[in-house]
């Protein structure tokens, strides 16, 4: 278990983590991988196909999009989402792509760029495969890719030994709670501060307070864009009006004090994030994108209406936030496109309960209680999104998390930390009940909500 906090909360772009941000880092990765075999003037021409849920949602999701980029050497944290569109009319109109920004080639994206709605690769439904071919149409390099979730991507060999444990050994290694429970109990430390030794294997002290604080900043960047965005409606043909600048509005021109005012705003901050995701804007995967918006609501939420939410509270939350989404990481996993949406919201929700009982100054064991109790009852939650784009159900099941998150939280705190159920057994059991999940259900658009829309 060598997985770092950065790892679960990147910064990216919109809408999906594995459809885009994964496709993204594997189309650039594919070529520093080409480079040393021979050089990128070598390449006359790529195929990139696109497998399962990549292919059947690929569109809607922006995975086209995310890998051009990618091969032109863009990376999610970097690129600018406000110049993507004048970069995809460039590249479509002179059918040229500038493979790392310094070789360009012939690309027909019609002939060059096939969707396999049909077919899977052995691994894992977000498969994509690369390949390039010199004047002579020469095979000179092929490669499938993985986009296994939260902008995780592994090769075919990665991904036949993900299960070993390689790189750097950190002090407190855990792959379970029960594990982690035990560190906790041996040396007296929170969860955070397990977390923050761990860290150390990879980053200084002073980094990973930065790196944190950034991931932090992004989170209220995006919540504030969406508030205050002029555009009226999401792009992708839905016609989805954005709501959180109308409520923004409303609730600022209306303050009252009551709970259900205190409702409407950890919703409204869930809603700004994943408008904004769904538009393509900056956004920290958390641990998804499509699942976004929860985390930031909850942090939000604690800023808003919780005393003392300073630095040192931001460290713990998502310190604490990332040891629970590494549990699910290693247990089961965070790709809706391999367990449905219950490893997205579910995961996000899990992951938000924990860290806010941190901030509340929960035990270890509440935490863990706090965490198994906001994935149990997103249990066989299903990813069915309309048209294939992160809008419906999407957006408002992140408000929905949010709120479920602080209500495990605040149930945690009253309890003593023992709990019939642990969190060990439900990230088995949502793993297993992935697993039991129909393929119609897993982030394909060909179940559920998606094609049971009435007509008007």
């Amino acid at each position: 278990m060598n997985i770092s906090v950065f790892d679960l909360f990147k910064i990216g772009i919109g809408p999906s983590s594995s459809h885009t941000v994964g496709p993204m880092y594997a189309a650039k990765q594919f070529l520093f991988n080409c480079m040393e075999q021979f050089p990128l003037n070598k390449i006359s021409s790529v195929k990139i196909e696109l497998f399962g849920s990549l292919a059947l949602t690929g569109k809607g999701h922006g995975s086209d999009t995310a890998i051009l980029l990618g091969l032109e050497g863009e990376e999610p944290a970097s690129v600018e989402p406000e110049q993507i569109p004048n970069r995809l009319k460039r590249i479509r109109k002179n059918r040229t792509l500038c493979l790392m920004n310094e070789h360009k080639i012939y690309f027909e994206e019609e002939k060059s760029f096939i969707f396999k709605y049909e077919d899977l690769l052995p691994h894992h439904s977000n498969g994509m495969r690369f390949t390039v071919f010199d004047d002579d149409s020469k095979k000179l390099r092929e490669e499938n890719f993985y986009s296994v979730g939260g902008g995780f991507i592994l090769n075919t060999k990665e991904i036949q030994n993900d299960n070993e444990d390689c790189g750097a050994q950190i002090p407190f290694p855990f792959r379970t709670c029960e594990e982690l429970l035990e560190h906790c109990t041996k040396t007296g430390m929170t969860c955070r501060e397990l977390m923050w030794i761990n860290e150390q294997t990879w980053r200084s002290e002073s980094d990973i307070w930065a790196g944190l604080l950034e991931i932090w900043g992004v989170m209220q960047e995006c919540t504030q864009r969406g508030m205050s965005s002029t555009e009226t409606h999401l792009p992708g043909g839905l016609n989805v009006r954005r709501r959180a600048p109308e409520l923004y509005k409303e609730l600022v021109d209306n303050p009252e004090t009551s709970t259900a005012e205190m409702m409407d705003w950890v919703s409204l901050f869930a809603m700004a994030v994943n408008e904004e995701n769904a538009a393509g804007g900056r956004i920290v995967t958390a641990p998804t994108n499509g699942g976004g918006g929860v985390i930031p609501a909850v942090m939000h939420y604690c800023h808003r209406f919780r005393s003392e939410f300073n630095e040192d509270k931001i460290i713990t939350f998502l310190l604490t936030a990332a040891a629970i989404g590494i549990l699910f990481k290693e247990g089961a996993s965070i790709s809706a496109a391999e367990v449905g949406c219950q490893g997205e919201i579910g995961v996000a929700c899990s992951m938000a309960a924990g860290g806010l009982a941190a901030v509340m100054g929960c035990t270890p064991s509440q935490i863990a209680n706090a965490a198994e109790i906001g994935m149990e009852h997103n249990l066989g939650l299903t990813c069915d999104p309309v048209g294939g784009l992160v809008q419906i159900p999407c957006i408002e099941r992140n408000t929905m998390g949010a709120i479920k998150a602080i209500n495990a939280a605040r149930l945690a705190r009253r309890g003593d930390g023992n709990h019939i159920i642990s969190l060990d057994k439900v990230i088995n059991t949502m793993h297993k009940t992935g697993k039991d999940m129909m393929h119609i259900y897993k982030e394909t658009s060909l179940g559920g909500l998606a094609v049971n829309l009435p007509e008007c």
